[in-house]
């Protein structure tokens, strides 16, 4: 049965005299049910905007009130809900505590049951707009907000790592000049004193010396220059690799297993491979050094899938799963002195490659996992 035509836009007097009244009573026990932070920088303004919507709502039923009137609230409300970084939840749970209690208060107030219906179709209709005006300017914010931190992160990181790039060019002028020519006066020492000790130990430590310089050279534009693919059988540089390595592995009494197959080769730029493989088989000796004997290293190549698979695990600390991905990140260290580029480094080299840097960790062993394609070529 419809409602009597005459009766649709008819709002007694005495509903808003009622509502006048009772307007201190609704405010008194709306603010005692509402959830509040004493943190909200606008606590003293939750009130004010309490009797503003009350007030809304008497203009509502007496068809007073704009659509703009709304949003306007809406807006004040959600601007200020933003800056106290209030969850929005807690609001809607407000707006809604008020909306019931108003409604009990019109139930109170003795109108007939046509008239009633009218009333509660409009404060319901009234506090659904203001609750999507104000959730959604309030989503709007926050998410504008987030993209300004997005891209200020952005260029934080584009500004840290043009600067890398200035101290790489500058460190690598001021340093490698005279550590190559320190390379080849040990070079000239070995051939005319080929039985000097100690020539070995200072070919190895320059050797190290010139691959950390490496490191920041792959972070600068002075790295456009690369040496042309070549086709490497993989152990092989393992096995140079682990050579090279062998005074800190020695000196750090770590104890190396090796799982390679001789057959697999790769088409790479190979003293970017190396680099990878050296700098991984650096952190795993670091980390092993954090705990007590023994001390292993598992190196691991074979296929799987077409791709090519070089796992490289220790038995050192667990990296936490919330770090595991930030290891990655230009910058970002867990060592005294680190610098933070070296797994940067490596996971561009490798994605560079069409492959993928990966880690995993748990309170076993830690592994990074490096995929790499196939050769099928020249398999």
């Amino acid at each position: 049965m419809s409602l009597n035509p005459d009766l649709t836009n008819v709002v007694p007097e005495a509903i808003i005299d009622f509502l006048e009244k009772n307007e201190s009573n609704f405010i008194t026990m709306w603010q005692e049910q509402t959830i509040q932070d004493q943190a909200d920088i606008h606590k003293e303004k939750v009130k004010e905007n309490g009797y503003l919507m009350y007030a809304l709502i008497k203009n509502t039923l007496l068809d007073t009130v704009t659509m703009d009137d709304v949003k306007h609230l809406a807006y004040k409300v959600a601007k200020e809900r933003v800056e106290a970084n209030i969850n929005i939840g807690d609001f809607v749970y407000n707006v809604n505590i008020g909306r019931s209690i108003l409604i009990k208060f019109v139930l109170q107030a003795g109108v007939n049951s046509n008239q009633l219906s009218i009333i509660v179709d409009k404060i319901n209709t009234k506090f659904d707009q203001f609750c999507y005006h104000a959730v959604s300017q309030y989503t709007e914010i926050k998410n504008s907000e987030l993209e300004e931190k997005k891209l200020f992160i952005n260029q934080t990181h584009k500004d840290k790592l043009a600067i890398l790039g200035q101290m790489s060019s500058s460190f690598v002028h001021e340093f490698r000049n005279p550590l190559t020519s320190i390379i080849g006066f040990n070079k000239l020492l070995r051939t005319e004193y080929p039985t000097l000790k100690y020539l070995d130990i200072i070919e190895l430590e320059l050797d190290q010396l010139k691959f950390r310089i490496t490191q920041f050279l792959h972070t600068s534009k002075m790295a456009t220059i690369e040496s042309p693919k070549e086709i490497f059988i993989l152990s092989d540089v393992l096995d140079e690799i682990l050579s090279f390595l062998y005074p800190s592995i020695v000196d750090s009494d770590v104890l190396i297993f090796t799982d390679t197959d001789a057959k697999i080769n790769i088409e790479a730029h190979k003293d970017e491979i190396k680099q990878v493989f050296l700098n991984v088989l650096f952190n795993s000796i670091d980390a092993v050094m954090q705990r007590q004997k023994p001390r292993e290293i598992h190196l691991r190549c074979f296929i799987e899938d077409e791709r090519v698979i070089i796992e490289v695990s220790n038995n050192g600390p667990m990296i936490p799963l919330d770090v595991q991905e930030t290891i990655f990140e230009p910058f970002y260290t867990t060592k005294e002195l680190g610098t933070g580029i070296g797994l940067f480094v490596c996971r561009k080299i490798i994605e560079k490659h069409s492959g993928e840097l990966t880690c995993s960790s748990d309170e076993q062993k830690t592994t990074f996992r490096i995929s790499l394609p196939f050769n099928k070529t020249h398999a």
